[in-house]
């Protein structure tokens, strides 16, 4: 199948309120546009310095999303375009993307990383420490982010009863947030980024609104 086919094939296998985030990382720009003229508007990378690039030689209207590890001193580099930063994992990089971001007069939505996974180098709070971060008062006074949901990666493993309660803890994690009395009037904490090429039909039925796809797209590099 073509990358063309394999995009019309996930709109039509994924529900309606699932977002599908084509992970291009380590591709091309030339395999971008063969998924950008399926219809696929948005796009997930994970080295700044790749998606400065393909930001400058691919079309406007494509909604970036940054799905790596983020240094702090790179943020500069896309606050000026970027939509959705997956991997907010400290307070002190929440601060950085405020600042960015009100230099370029733009509100960044950005989702919380929770570590889910029990694999070791894995990014993100622990459950207690987000919940003990959005208790914060002063978390929800930068007017140039916008904290829009929560994201995770389950253990790389074949083990689907293992992968599933890391994703039903993460929903469930979620739910509670969303609830909060921090939260509960924020229309716009919604969004659970969860599952993989390998995982995002369990991912799906635990409850993700947005899936982020690869390998299956564009093949593996």
């Amino acid at each position: 199948m073509s990358i063309g086919s394999k995009i019309e094939w996930l709109k039509k296998e994924l529900p309606a309120h699932v977002k599908l985030v084509a992970v291009s990382k380590f591709h091309p720009p030339e395999d971008v546009f063969e998924a950008y003229q399926a219809g696929q508007r948005v796009f997930g990378e994970s080295r700044v310095q790749e998606l400065t690039g393909k930001h400058k030689a691919l079309p406007s209207d494509i909604e970036w999303h940054f799905i790596g590890p983020l240094q702090s001193n790179k943020v500069k580099d896309m606050a000026p375009f970027i939509h959705t930063i997956h991997s907010i994992d400290s307070l002190r990089l929440i601060e950085e993307v405020n600042k960015q971001a009100a230099r370029q007069n733009r509100i960044i939505r950005v989702l919380l990383e929770i570590r889910i996974a029990a694999e070791e180098g894995k990014h993100g709070f622990t459950p207690s420490e987000v919940k003990e971060l959005l208790a914060k008062e002063n978390i929800h006074s930068f007017s140039h982010i916008r904290i829009c949901g929560l994201m995770g990666m389950a253990t790389f493993t074949d083990d689907e009863t293992r992968i599933r309660t890391e994703f039903h803890l993460l929903s469930s994690l979620f739910q509670e947030i969303k609830s909060s009395a921090a939260l509960k009037d924020a229309g716009y904490f919604n969004e659970l980024s969860m599952g993989m090429t390998g995982d995002y039909k369990l991912a799906i039925q635990e409850g993700s609104t947005m899936v982020r796809i690869g390998s299956y797209i564009f093949g593996d590099r």
